[in-house]
């Protein structure tokens, strides 16, 4: 197979399978990339840097492997994307941020090193939000640099990273990147591809340029759910740099994948599917998202699966006294995403390795506060500022420790859903990902309570430490991607991706792709 095109239409299971037979050599899989790249990412934007040499370089080891009879990884020959507030000890590691412009990592994250271990080739570091702070990758959005555009889409915004944009562009075969409160699945459900947020310890964050640690995970964004089995199955694992990290066995999430779950019994919260007028009025749901949960819900049906009412009223949204889009989780994990960044960012500051001003200062206090000043954006000032407020020995209790409380509320009220001796038990939860289709540029640039609104639906997996799984619903009638979203139980994944591939292989979910593609 010479052909660019065919190449670059290969899952990553499929072309890894085509460099293992040797139909396709992983030197022609990245040129074919680069390629890809040289042509294309001029318009979308989803890369930061292009590391073309040694890609070839791998390519060309990996290949020399494969003539040996020498085994090469699980994914080997596959060009990916990683998220640039991942750290890789070739290249920069900036998180979108001027404070970081220059940095270049001494090590490569664990979920970077298992990578390559298992043969995946890393074609370059992919556009943030400034250290994961946002939901649309642009300039006062709280993008750090030029805009990530939508493939589906010139003048949509693609999520709060590049990587997700990269997949669906043919410009990447597969990627990672941090999801702090649904980045990776926001990005995912924005650009019509699979996002997953695996449990919290599931994958080391070691080397995540993390802002809310207990909050953030790294996980795969690829073109379907096998794909997504495969690279979990590579990332997972305890690590000894990583003291969150769970010691579980070794899990192969591709073996079994396309076995549906026997009895599967799909949670339907009922805050999320009986939308009330003053929810949708406030924008809570799109009505054409809204539409796609109910075709999950007969396709599901259609499969073999039984339908269950559940609640989760912690996380019901509507509007609040000023008009706003609101639920208790956005309002518990803004609180707790902003203190902890706020503690978490404080080792920038110009004295180590970050940016220090060129402006003369008086005391190293002065300092200090030049070089995060010029360093930062708005965004992330705006969230420092909040963060450190919220901490203050007279505010701690009034905002960061009720937060923690409705947190456990929340995480309560999926413990209910998935409690085995509950009437009214289920396996997985059908939610919807985001609000809205991917919205227009700037629109909400100067809003942030609009920016954070896009966490409606997805943060509460981060503060319950729940996996989830964005999958591609369908297009909208504008032509844009619509995006459905499953939970599962703690180290559930085995179950939610299984619960996945029965939903994207009765619905075609893979036939959806951006014009062109």
């Amino acid at each position: 197979m010479s052909n660019t095109r065919d190449i670059l239409n290969l899952s990553a299971v499929e072309l890894r399978n085509a460099v293992a037979s040797g139909a396709v050599s992983a030197q022609q899989a990245v040129r074919a990339y680069l390629e890809a790249v040289s042509q294309r990412d001029g318009a979308v934007g989803a890369y930061v840097e292009v590391f073309a040499e040694r890609s070839l370089e791998r390519a060309a080891s990996i290949d020399e492997a494969r003539a040996a009879g020498r085994a090469a990884g699980p994914l080997a020959g596959v060009p990916v994307a990683v998220a640039d507030n991942i750290c890789t000890e070739f290249g920069r590691t900036t998180c979108g941020s001027k404070i970081l412009a220059q940095f270049r990592s001494p090590f490569s994250a664990t979920a970077v090193a298992k990578l390559e271990s298992a043969g995946a080739i890393v074609l370059g570091k992919a556009a943030v939000d400034e250290f994961g702070m946002g939901a649309s990758t642009e300039p006062g959005g709280g993008g750090g640099g030029t805009p990530t555009r939508n493939p589906w889409d010139a003048s949509r915004v693609a999520g709060g990273n590049g990587a997700a944009a990269a997949v669906a562009g043919r410009l990447a075969a597969a990627a990672i990147g941090g999801d702090t409160g649904g980045a990776v699945r926001q990005a995912a459900a924005f650009c019509g591809v699979v996002g997953v947020k695996p449990t919290y310890g599931r994958v080391s964050r070691f080397g995540l340029a993390e802002y809310g640690s207990s909050l953030e995970q790294i996980g795969p964004m690829t073109r379907d759910v096998a794909d997504a089995a495969v690279l979990l199955s590579v990332l997972a694992g305890q690590d000894a740099n990583d003291a969150t990290s769970v010691a579980l066995p070794a899990a192969d999430f591709l073996a079994g994948l396309d076995q549906p779950p026997t009895g599967l019994r799909v949670g339907l919260p009922k805050e999320f599917f009986h939308q009330d007028d003053q929810a949708l009025a406030a924008g809570a749901l799109d009505t054409e998202i809204l539409a796609a949960l109910q075709q999950a819900v007969e396709a599901f049906k259609a499969a073999g699966a039984t339908l269950v009412e559940v609640s989760l009223p912690h996380s019901r949204a509507g509007k609040d006294a000023r008009g706003n889009l609101y639920s208790h989780a956005v309002a518990a994990y803004g609180i707790i995403a902003m203190s902890e960044a706020s503690s978490n960012l404080a080792r920038f500051g110009g004295m180590h390795f970050d940016r220090r001003t060129d402006q003369p200062c008086n005391d190293v206090h002065e300092l200090y506060a030049r070089s995060r000043a010029e360093g930062f954006g708005d965004e992330v000032k705006l969230q420092v500022m909040l963060g450190t407020h919220m901490l203050t020995a007279g505010l701690y209790d009034t905002y960061y420790t009720k937060a923690l409380q409705v947190r456990r509320l929340i995480k309560n009220d999926f413990d209910q859903a998935f409690r085995a001796q509950h009437e009214q038990r289920c396996d997985v939860l059908l939610c919807p990902t985001t609000p809205t289709p991917p919205p227009p540029f700037g629109e909400k640039i100067g809003d942030p309570l609009a920016r954070h609104s896009a966490d409606l639906y997805t943060c509460s997996a981060n503060l319950a430490g729940l996996p989830a799984v964005a999958l591609p619903a369908g297009v909208s009638k504008t032509g844009l991607p619509i995006g459905i979203q499953l939970l599962a139980p703690a180290f559930g994944e085995d179950t939610l991706l299984r619960a996945a591939r029965m939903y994207e292989r009765q619905v075609g979910a893979t036939r959806w792709r951006p014009a062109g593609f």
